[in-house]
């Protein structure tokens, strides 16, 4: 067992069996990095740990992986019809009234009852497909399907992967954006401790204290909605997760930490072989291919064997009276050779070519709309990266600007209109830095399910 699964193991059964709240981190930053953790139930935990429980709480997951195991099922059904049917019977039957038929006999005519009061019939029966081509096709069938299955299971994890990974990066960027306007609400609490100081010693102007405390006020609401934006976050996640509500989570990292390792992001090849939408189309032309061969195999002969091992017993009188029976048996082959069926076998496999020729025009415009996919999603990429540098030195810059118009106020050589234009650019520098790196990441998990990079997932097949 890897460490990220042991952790995962005992943060599970610490969480949801013993219900006793983890630990919470606290960590001190740069305005950019991420704060301490909210309140102290809140519990740090990772992209992959996020990923691997909700690949293990699913109920999603959990469907797909059943419907594998149901045509895993079909599969075994379709084998079994190839094997010897065995079969028992036991009838009884009771005349109300015998048959009567008339005779002459001696130039006098009589009647006669025939048959008998009761009869019982017991016996074994036994057959079994000699020659069977639709079924012989049936079980390659089978597998296609079961592959079709496999494939459905495989895209739904790599949907739920992309799906946790926004949620955890929106997280990320609710938490960061939350902490640049607590700054922004920090520095207008400390500008308005200062114009009240100032007014008490009679410096500043009543009119200064109002303005810088309306200023901070008006800072609150937005603060308000930080708050909100972060527990809505947690909230999706936890659903994503299959997790109780009650428990909430932060990143184990920063969305500083995220970019400094982002450049590591590298594209190896544009190959569309794991893109999942592909590979579907890919097993319905097999499938589609394989039922036109079926089709043809129904021109074919069928040849099958019975055997029979029967006891009968006639009797007349109470049911159970004289009951005695006699052993018969049989042995038979028997072959259907189709002739004329009024062409509908004929226009059954057209229809199946049809299918197999709309497939093979569908695959190549879902090539053709992936690959323009692809290059676009690179292309936006690219341009993230470059917004990622752009808005870096914007914050260097913003937060030079402001710390150097801070001092300036402080002693008196700036305005507090002045101050109030640095700290808008600098904190709409700083939320614009994490908007690039947030919209970056979002990218990359996207090209990641377009290309179906499938690393982080197993898909077993059921035993």
């Amino acid at each position: 067992m890897t460490i990220r699964k042991q952790r995962l193991t005992l943060l599970l059964s610490g969480l949801l069996v013993l219900g006793i709240p983890a630990f919470a981190q606290s960590q001190v930053g740069t305005p950019l990095e991420f704060a301490a953790a909210p309140h102290s139930d809140t519990i740090p935990i990772s992209r992959e740990e996020c990923i691997d429980i909700a690949l293990s709480q699913s109920p999603t997951i959990r469907i797909a992986d059943m419907e594998v195991k149901r045509v895993n099922y079909s599969k075994r059904e379709t084998i079994g019809n190839l094997l010897p049917q065995i079969g028992f019977s036991l009838s009884y039957q009771r005349s109300i009234e015998l048959q009567t038929i008339r005779m002459n006999m001696g130039g006098q005519s009589q009647k006669l009852k025939m048959g008998s009061d009761n009869t019982w019939n017991t016996g074994f029966s036994l057959s079994l497909p000699i020659i069977a081509p639709t079924l012989w096709k049936a079980i390659s069938i089978s597998d296609t399907q079961i592959a079709q299955n496999l494939e459905s299971a495989r895209s739904s994890r790599l949907e739920l992967i992309n799906q946790v990974n926004k949620a955890y990066y929106a997280l990320m960027l609710a938490i960061s954006s939350k902490e640049v306007i607590r700054q922004n609400y920090d520095i207008a609490r400390y500008t308005a401790e200062i114009y009240r100081k100032q007014f008490e010693q009679g410096t500043a102007s009543e009119y200064d204290v109002l303005r810088s405390e309306v200023q901070m006020k008006n800072i609150e609401p937005s603060l308000l909605d930080a708050d909100i934006s972060v527990r809505q976050c947690q909230l999706s996640l936890n659903v994503l997760m299959g997790i109780d509500d009650a428990l909430n989570f932060y990143p184990s990292v920063s969305m500083e930490d995220m970019q400094k390792d982002m450049y590591g992001y590298l594209l190896e090849t544009k190959s569309l072989a794991g893109n999942s939408s592909l590979r579907s189309l890919e097993l319905q032309q097999k499938l589609a291919k394989q039922n036109v061969a079926m089709k043809k195999l129904a021109w074919l002969p069928t040849l099958g064997a019975s055997f029979n091992v029967n006891w009968l017993s006639l009797s007349n009188g109470p049911m159970f009276k004289d009951v005695e029976f006699s052993p018969y048996s049989s042995l038979g082959v028997s072959l259907s050779v189709p002739i004329f069926s009024g062409g509908t076998k004929w226009y059954q496999m057209k229809q199946a070519q049809v299918q197999q020729a709309e497939l093979a025009l569908q695959r190549e415009n879902l090539v053709n709309s992936l690959n323009m996919q692809v290059d676009l999603a690179l292309d936006n990429i690219n341009r993230q990266v470059k917004q990622i540098d752009s808005s870096k030195e914007g914050v260097r810059q913003a937060k030079k600007a402001h710390d150097i118009m801070l001092k300036s106020f402080q002693i008196g050589a700036a305005s507090y209109l002045q101050l109030q234009d640095s700290e808008l650019a600098n904190s709409s520098a700083q939320l614009s830095y994490l908007q690039a790196i947030y919209n970056y990441l979002v990218s990359t998990s996207e090209l990641d399910l377009l290309l179906g990079k499938d690393s982080a997932i197993q898909v077993n097949k059921p035993k």
